[in-house]
């Protein structure tokens, strides 16, 4: 398959280390230096593109890639007030985006334990549930976007919370707390943490590295190839 990659920094580099030991061919990298190249032969020779870059360009980059018809893996969060933009595009124009908040298998498996451990605890009001999430210096946005993906799971299950709020010290009893930190190069830590007076129930995924989301990234463009619409991890694990 050939794979077009947008943002070529850490994630990129390993996006692109993966996806050429699975096979793959990179026909094209645009970054910084060249935000040109989206009408290049080259790039529109991809079969898909796969975006890594920063919240204040991946629209346009998205709607660069839809202008010469490529599909599109996003990974790329802090956009979302967008997002009504992108599903039009696909439902109405003809348009394939790929959408996760986290690429990792790990992180997806633990968003269905989530959701199913919030099940239960709407049934225990004593537990107060409260999260937090670490990511490195250079996250742009905060919380993260699968903290905010967490916070969606537990809203939809636990009636006593109905929004999620950055932890400043004054947060309401419906409010679900969220602690983002920032510190050296750590590459995703999130926790969602149920306390009462007698005990604590904590469940956590901690990332060892940058290669499971470039991996999960790769496996949606293979997904993702040749499929038109709006798709997401449900659509490709159905779990």
């Amino acid at each position: 398959m050939k794979i077009a990659l947008i943002g070529y920094g850490k994630m990129g580099h390993e996006i692109e280390q993966i996806a050429i030991s699975r096979g793959h061919e990179i026909v094209s990298i645009i970054d910084v230096n060249n935000p040109d190249d989206f009408t290049s032969e080259a790039f529109q020779s991809a079969e898909v593109a796969i975006e890594f870059t920063a919240p204040s360009v991946a629209l346009e980059n998205y709607r660069k890639c839809f202008a010469v018809n490529m599909p599109v893996v996003a990974g790329t969060t802090g956009w979302l007030d967008n997002m009504p933009e992108i599903k039009e595009a696909c439902d109405n124009n003809g348009k394939t985006f790929f959408y996760a908040s986290n690429y990792s298998l790990g992180v997806n498996i633990f968003f269905a334990l989530n959701k199913h451990l919030a099940k239960i605890m709407n049934n225990f009001p004593d537990y107060d549930v409260k999260m937090t999430e670490i990511h490195h210096i250079h996250k742009l946005d905060a919380p993260s976007g699968t903290a905010i993906t967490l916070a969606e799971g537990v809203l939809e299950n636990i009636d006593r919370k109905t929004k999620w709020a950055l932890k400043d010290g004054s947060n309401s009893a419906n409010e679900l707390a969220i602690e983002a930190l920032r510190e050296g190069e750590v590459p995703g830590y999130h926790s969602i943490i149920y306390e009462s007076v007698v005990d604590t129930i904590t469940i956590t995924h901690d990332a060892k590295s940058r290669k499971g989301f470039a991996l999960g990234a790769v496996v949606a463009a293979e997904f993702t190839a040749g499929k038109k619409g709006f798709l997401t991890m449900e659509d490709m694990l159905k779990f």
